[in-house]
Formats: structure tokens, sequence, C-alpha cells
């Protein structure tokens, strides 16, 4: 992994995370989905003027990854890139900032950012009831389909920065299928969908073919919307054929994940 400007002396077991600071930005370039062996940066930056970032992964014992802030537009930064990306980095981030006269008091983390590995199974098939061209206030439904035991698939609609996820459901012939009851069409869009496992989370596998559906007649907006930070988690409870699915939101920025 590569990252800019020297490695402080950060070494050391970290007791105390205070919060006595804003938290910083954290931003995956050029996208929190990636392809195995391609190269990310996660870039890091705050109004206030660190010393130091602290790069953090869940789930992983080792002490924090510590880069040297560097000044930027009155303020500081620090980028680390991974190159080439493999599923061991893959995984959930979050950076703080630190001064080196208090190394024991660090800001409040940044939102999470998760990357995740893309293409590594093959491409589920995603289709739309009633149909690819709808009247505004109809009722739309897109189903993700395969024949891979997918234990949960991934919506996500071009130009949004949330996808939705359900279960995969055994259906007939051999297939594995998640319906995403979208409600009320008001807006076209182009959508695709992915599977994954829940064994690897962060590694999925090709999209679908895109699908773009178009909506006649008065356009307002069709993606479900909800007022959540992109760092939460919403569970929507919808009915569908008598079944009661619980949809999963969070944040496709879903900013991303690294390795130290």
């Amino acid at each position: 992994m590569g990252r800019t400007g020297r490695q402080p002396s950060c070494s050391g077991t970290f007791l105390l995370i205070s919060r006595f600071h804003r938290k910083p930005s954290l931003l995956a370039l050029p996208g929190p989905l990636v392809k195995s062996g391609e190269t990310v940066i996660l870039q890091c930056w705050s109004d206030i003027v660190f010393e130091h970032f602290l790069l953090h992964r869940e789930r992983i014992s080792e002490d924090p990854l510590c880069l040297v802030g560097e000044l930027h537009d009155g303020g500081s930064k620090a980028n680390i890139s991974t190159s080439p990306m493999t599923p061991a980095l893959a995984g959930t981030y979050q950076y703080y900032g630190s001064f080196t006269h208090s190394p024991y008091e660090w800001s409040a983390p940044s939102d999470p950012l998760g990357i995740v590995i893309t293409g590594r199974y093959g491409k589920p098939s995603l289709s739309v009831q009633p149909g690819p061209t709808v009247h505004a206030g109809e009722n739309v439904t897109l189903s993700c389909s395969s024949q891979s035991s997918f234990d949960i698939y991934h919506l996500s609609r071009e130009g949004e920065a949330h996808e939705l996820r359900l279960p995969a459901v055994p259906r007939v012939h051999g297939t594995f299928q998640a319906d995403f009851p979208l409600g009320p069409a008001t807006h076209g869009g182009t959508y695709r969908c992915s599977g994954s496992f829940h064994d690897s989370p962060y590694e999925w596998s090709d999209p679908s073919d895109p699908l773009p559906i178009s909506v006649t007649g008065e356009e307002t907006n069709v993606f479900p919307k909800y007022p959540l930070s992109d760092a939460q988690f919403a569970n929507i409870f919808v009915h569908s054929a008598g079944r009661r699915f619980t949809l999963l939101l969070f944040p496709l920025l879903f900013r991303s994940s690294f390795v130290y």
C-alpha cells in the first residue's frame, strides 16, 4: 500500500479514544466498488489542521495505520492507496484525527466507508414488472435472480448514493431471487443488481446488465429516499405477495476500505 508523506511514530497500544474534535471526511477514489487488482485511493480531509490521521478497519485488531497530515486549503488531509486491491483488503474503514502533543485524544471518527470487490461471481439477471415503460403512479417491482445460491442481492440506481438490499429466496427451477417493490413510479432511471454471500459480504458478483425504466406522465422522483445520514442503516418493512421482507438501506458511498 502506498501513502503520502512519511509514517509518524504512532506505534504502541492505543488505550483511549476521545472525541474532542469534529470528525474528518473520508472518500474513496475512483469509488468504493472495485475489481480485484485495481488501485483505490482512500482520501481523508478536515478543516482542522490535524498533525496525524489514523486509519482503522472494522474487525481488525491491529493498531490503526498512522499517517502524517498535510496542509490543505486551510485544513489538513492524508491519502493512502491500495495496489493491487485484494479480498483481504476489502472492508469498512474510518479515519480519526490527532495531534502530536495529545496522541491519545482523537477526533470523532469519520463516517464509515466500505470497499467492495466486484466481479467475484457471475452476474445475476434483473427484470421489472409490469415492464420497462410504466405510467406515473404504477407500482414497480424489480426482480434480481440467479442460478447461484446468493444470500443477498444489492440493487442500485445510477446517480444514487445508496443501494437497497434484500435476502435471496429459493424459487422454482433452482433459482434464487429477491423482489424489490419500489412502489408507485414517479421518475425513471437505470438499475443494476449484484449478489453476495453472508460469509464474504465485501465480495460481490459482476453487476447485472443495466435495466432502464421509463415513466410516462408527471415526474418527481422514484428511488426511495429517507432522511438518513449516509452512515446509518434503516429497516424498512415491505409487504409483497403476502410475505414480509426487511429492506435494508445503507450508503453505497459506502465509503470504503483499506489495508494496513
